[in-house]
């Protein structure tokens, strides 16, 4: 499927204008208002417990603990992590740390994000109008910093990690060190072309085809109606309620070596998963969006497939919709 290489630009103007640094450069720590405890250090053998499948918690094997001084808020979560890691005893961990080894070594904190998922707390019949005023990390709360070995064991399972997109089947999957770790619906790119005022020029929408890597993440991206270059504030839900925009991670790979600007990110309509919808982008739900995230730091490799025929687990081979016509495209 040919594409031109600006067709998908939006989303990379989005984060141009951005304000806020992505994790690819070195965070500017500013003095927070509320004041961070310095690490407490505690024997290696404090217990920690998680129920979240994705965790490599090793025991007696903590460098040591930091309690949290304040209730740490979504809106400031970032902010936070950043300070952990900028104030990081390396003469104790033997390492330089990042957020990923963190909130690997303390994997509640995705669970915790996650729930924050607005349809989530709607089921237990709780509306969010603001999700980043829920706090993240409460007053008192230990955080583990591992020790060199753990910390090594997370950067190996980081780093063999491969995120895989079939986009005629709408499923966003993630294998680690050859396990799938995730399996999601996702939405894809439309089948049609479309004037964008943001790019200034009539544009294919289809998600591109082809392998690469994750190149950028936003962590605090601005929401820009791509028609018409207006920023969003507020997000209608598909149960008609209206709530100010989340802020969750939005991730940029290259797919063929070109930066379209195909990003995985959240949607706040799920009720459009499953479709051909989007203006190229990935889109997940909020709270696979925090795994996808958090198991996709820079240079993590990125398949955008294009797989008509799916082997289910019982053998069967499921036909899929061509839903860009590349089948057609393949018999003229």
């Amino acid at each position: 499927m040919p594409h031109d290489k600006f067709s998908f630009l939006i989303i990379i103007f989005l984060l141009e204008v951005s304000c806020n640094s992505g994790v690819t450069k070195k965070p500017a720590i500013s003095p927070p208002t509320e004041t961070i405890h310095q690490p407490k250090i505690s024997d290696s053998t404090i217990s920690h417990s998680s129920t979240h499948s994705n965790s490599s918690f090793v025991p007696d094997s903590i460098a040591y603990t930091i309690e949290v001084g304040y209730d740490v808020r979504v809106k400031k979560y970032f902010r936070f992590m950043d300070s952990i890691v900028a104030t990081a005893d390396t003469n104790l961990l033997k390492y330089k740390p990042d957020e990923y080894l963190i909130v690997h070594a303390n994997p509640w904190i995705i669970d915790t994000l996650q729930a924050f998922d607005y349809y989530r707390m709607m089921k237990r019949g709780i509306f969010v109008y603001d999700q980043t005023q829920l706090v993240v990390l409460r007053k008192g709360t230990q955080l583990v910093m591992p020790d060199s070995a753990w910390a090594a064991s997370i950067r190996k399972k980081l780093k063999e990690t491969v995120i895989d997109v079939n986009i005629p089947e709408f499923t966003l999957r993630i294998y680690q060190q050859g396990n799938k770790i995730l399996e999601c619906p996702v939405r894809v790119g439309r089948n049609a072309d479309e004037f964008l005022q943001v790019v200034g020029r009539t544009v294919n929408l289809k998600t591109p085809i082809g392998k690469g890597e994750i190149v950028r993440i936003s962590r605090e991206p601005l929401y820009i109606n791509p028609r018409t270059g207006k920023k969003y504030e507020k997000t209608r839900r598909d149960d008609g309620k209206y709530t100010l925009m989340p802020i969750i991670p939005w991730i940029e790979p290259s797919i063929n070596g070109i930066r379209y600007g195909a990003m995985i990110h959240p949607t706040t309509n799920p009720e459009t998963l499953g479709k051909a919808y989007s203006h190229g982008c990935v889109g997940t739900t909020e709270h696979d969006a925090w795994m996808i995230y958090y198991n996709a730091p820079i240079g993590t490799p990125v398949i955008f497939r294009y797989d008509l025929e799916v082997i289910q687990p019982n053998g069967d081979t499921l036909h899929l919709k061509d839903i860009y016509g590349v089948k057609q495209k393949k018999k003229q």
